[in-house]
């Protein structure tokens, strides 16, 4: 799975609805979370982003290589206090202690990771923290290629905010929340829910 990432890093960063996603995603957020992870951090627009909270840590999880090595070149300018830390891997399970994180964060990744990935983050989040996501509408979800190949198949693509917070509730949150983030570029109207929810 990992190569097909791989292959994408290059032109990921030319996708400017990725920031935008972000940037909702961490609005959502507390300040001055002890440590906050990004699981499926991509090129790390969501890790990157969430420095303005004040974090006392962050770490970026993600299986690409190429993605993460492009994070990574990113941090020198972007993280120049070394907040963030990066690690190659698989983002499901997430790789720290239940309840050790205050956030998790997820950027147009969860219908890679699946359903487990929302039991994993009430697994790794503490009493009270939070977790936010975003996932495509089931109006506008249509994978093809090698992309089809490697979406969870365990996971229902909501069609209404409603049930994009359901995704949530189901997994044990609570106090979940959803929103719609649209926007047109390059001439493309792009559209996916933005969750938050508390553990």
């Amino acid at each position: 799975m990992s190569s097909i990432f791989d292959e994408m890093a290059a032109e990921y960063d030319d996708d400017l609805f990725h920031p935008l996603v972000a940037d909702t995603l961490i609005s959502f957020l507390p300040s001055r979370p002890g440590l906050l992870l990004d699981a499926a951090t991509g090129t790390g627009a969501a890790a990157f982003a969430s420095l303005r909270l004040s974090p006392g840590s962050v770490v970026g999880v993600d299986i690409s290589e190429g993605m993460v090595a492009l994070a990574r070149a990113k941090a020198p300018e972007l993280d120049p206090a070394r907040v963030i830390s990066w690690q190659v891997g698989p983002a499901v399970p997430l790789p720290f202690a239940d309840g050790a994180a205050d956030a998790v964060v997820c950027a147009s990744a969860l219908h890679f990771l699946g359903a487990t990935a929302l039991t994993d983050w009430v697994r790794v989040l503490r009493p009270g923290g939070v977790v936010a996501f975003s996932i495509s509408s089931s109006a506008r979800f249509n994978p093809c290629g090698s992309m089809s190949e490697v979406m969870a198949h365990d996971l229902r693509i909501p069609g209404s905010e409603a049930e994009a917070a359901a995704l949530a509730t189901d997994a044990g949150f609570h106090s979940a929340t959803a929103q719609t983030v649209r926007a047109d570029i390059g001439g493309r109207d792009r559209l996916v829910f933005a969750v938050r929810a508390v553990r």
